[in-house]
């Protein structure tokens, strides 16, 4: 855990150039992921989970993931990270998403997609429907400042709304950095992105240095029962 007393070793630069490393090879690993069939109806969560972290493992030298591998599938996608639901095999048209955080060179990616097996459109609508609603929080955070931690937690849950889904977690987004990241001993979720949280997004950190963000999407339909999830970097990379 990082304190205020820690002796600061790296640059404001350094680390904005590592964060985004880190997740460039996260996007890559998806990517690859994605194109492979690994993802098809048939096979156990847990199955898919251990064949993305031999390919991180494989062709990417991740070693060690800095938070618990997630993949969840059909009525499991309703659940978020903290849930742990029985095993359950993906099934044909479900919506599978994956939630992961990888450390390369003990730099922190976090990053999180969904994927729809089947032409249901509301699932598409779903996807395409997440990405867009990261894209508009990212925009307020570019545009506002003095924008705070709830202030970007109740906006997506607006997104959410105007797209007829329900925002499916209390929190909407954490700190991320060089592992491990600053922590608040005693304050669980001051670096959460979360309801009522006054913290700006652009406070810094004990050392006068930005602090660095992930911004969590995840969208329900509790009806229906599927719901999608996405998350990249808040404070770094394109709008």
């Amino acid at each position: 855990m990082n304190s205020p007393a820690r002796k600061k070793t790296r640059t404001p630069e350094v680390t904005a150039r590592e964060l985004l490393a880190a997740q460039d090879q996260a996007a890559a690993l998806f990517q690859e992921v994605a194109g492979s069939g690994m993802i098809r109806a048939g096979i156990l969560e847990s199955e898919l989970n251990e064949a993305i972290a031999d390919l991180a493992r494989e062709r990417y030298g991740v070693k060690r993931h800095w938070h618990r591998r997630v993949v969840r599938s059909g009525p499991n996608t309703l659940l978020t990270y903290y849930d742990r639901p029985p095993d359950r095999r993906i099934a044909e048209d479900d919506v599978v998403y994956l939630d992961f955080g990888p450390l390369f060179a003990s730099w922190e990616a976090d990053f999180g997609r969904t994927y729809v097996l089947g032409a249901d459109a509301r699932k598409h609508q779903l996807v395409a429907d997440i990405s867009a609603a990261f894209r508009r929080g990212k925009q307020l955070y570019l545009a506002t400042p003095d924008l705070t931690t709830g202030a970007l937690y109740d906006f997506v849950v607006a997104e959410a709304a105007r797209g007829g889904w329900e925002f499916g977690a209390p929190t909407a987004g954490h700190l991320v950095g060089h592992f491990p990241h600053e922590t608040s001993p005693g304050q669980d979720k001051r670096f959460s992105i979360k309801h009522g949280n006054e913290v700006r997004l652009r406070e810094p950190d004990a050392h006068g240095d930005p602090r660095h963000w992930i911004l969590e999407i995840h969208f329900v339909d509790r009806t229906r029962g599927y719901g999608g999830f996405l998350e990249e970097l808040l404070t770094l990379g394109p709008a």
